[in-house]
């Protein structure tokens, strides 16, 4: 069956699919038609779980499409959500987002998300979905509408890649296989490991990354991991249930206090070797006054750690 499913269409043109047996319903026996339709589904997840990609987006209209473009067809639903950039993004979106047939397009504040369903209630199927806000939350912010969303379509696992290029999409199996296999239930990148990575990073970047590993784990009590910062995430919507996402930090510093969070409810996570690939974008962190803020917010969230945990 897995050699049949790769030779479908994928996720992004399954409607035609569906389209066709309803066209010819008549020509098939309902066993068939339901068999037929269930292969389908079946086929446009990933090892019998739907995934979502979340795609947080601030002022990336150069690399935007090309990202989009990359994310494997495996992948049920694309949620890109543009945290109200002041450049062509959000046209970038929507122009992707467009090619797929009745893909809903919504839009959101700070406060809640509203998404758009079919006349009968049920929600339209496609792939990528765009999201604005209204006000520019901070990547954190970006992230928590994409997981609500993703939770309230009821996607099993829910991955988040950067809007920047940065970030290759072609290997996001390798963060979805530890999940599927129930070796933790949250997965991250690690670039730190990796010694041409590293030579690509300056030494100010590499002093802070060296710096926020130190107090992250110390914050969140996962010892053995490393590079916090990296965004390449992936989670089960079983473990993002457990979790009160309003509570997460809306900036730069939403992965740190993932962590935080995480081990607050005894979530088992596993790093993921990476790398990124560095090109003419530019980083929306200011580690000089980024690392000053991120400690005491480590620092609050340490004590709070342990309140919990000790109390």
């Amino acid at each position: 069956m897995a050699a049949s499913c790769q030779r479908l269409p994928s996720g992004r043109r399954t409607a035609a699919v569906r389209s066709l047996v309803s066209e010819h319903r008549d020509l098939v026996t309902p066993v068939v038609r339901g068999a037929v339709l269930l292969f389908v589904v079946m086929c446009e997840m990933y090892r019998d779980h739907s995934v979502a990609v979340v795609i947080p987006v601030y002022n990336e209209a150069q690399f935007i499409g090309d990202v989009l473009e990359a994310v494997p067809s495996f992948v049920d639903r694309i949620y890109a959500v543009d945290d109200c950039s002041t450049d062509e993004t959000w046209t970038e979106i929507q122009r992707y987002a467009s090619r797929v047939e009745s893909t809903p397009s919504t839009t959101t504040d700070s406060r809640g998300v509203e998404s758009e369903l079919t006349s009968d209630g049920g929600r339209r199927e496609a792939s990528i979905v765009p999201i604005r806000h209204d006000t520019n939350t901070g990547r954190g912010g970006a992230v928590k509408t994409g997981y609500k969303t993703a939770i309230d379509a009821e996607m099993d696992l829910v991955a988040v890649i950067d809007g920047d290029g940065q970030m290759d999409p072609t290997i996001l199996d390798r963060f979805l296989d530890p999940i599927v296999a129930d070796e933790a239930a949250y997965t991250k990148g690690n670039r730190l490991d990796n010694p041409t990575q590293r030579a690509q990073m300056s030494s100010w970047r590499l002093f802070g990354n060296a710096l926020l590993t130190g107090l992250t784990r110390i914050a969140s009590g996962y010892w053995e991991m490393t590079d916090p910062q990296n965004g390449y995430t992936a989670i089960s919507t079983a473990a993002l249930q457990e979790l009160e996402i309003d509570r997460l930090y809306d900036g730069y510093g939403f992965l740190n206090d993932m962590l935080v969070h995480l081990n607050v409810n005894d979530i088992e996570i596993k790093d993921v070797p990476t790398t990124a690939h560095y090109g003419e974008e530019e980083s929306g962190i200011e580690y000089r006054s980024f690392v000053p803020m991120l400690t005491l917010l480590l620092i609050s969230r340490y004590l709070w750690r342990l309140q919990l945990k000790l109390f």
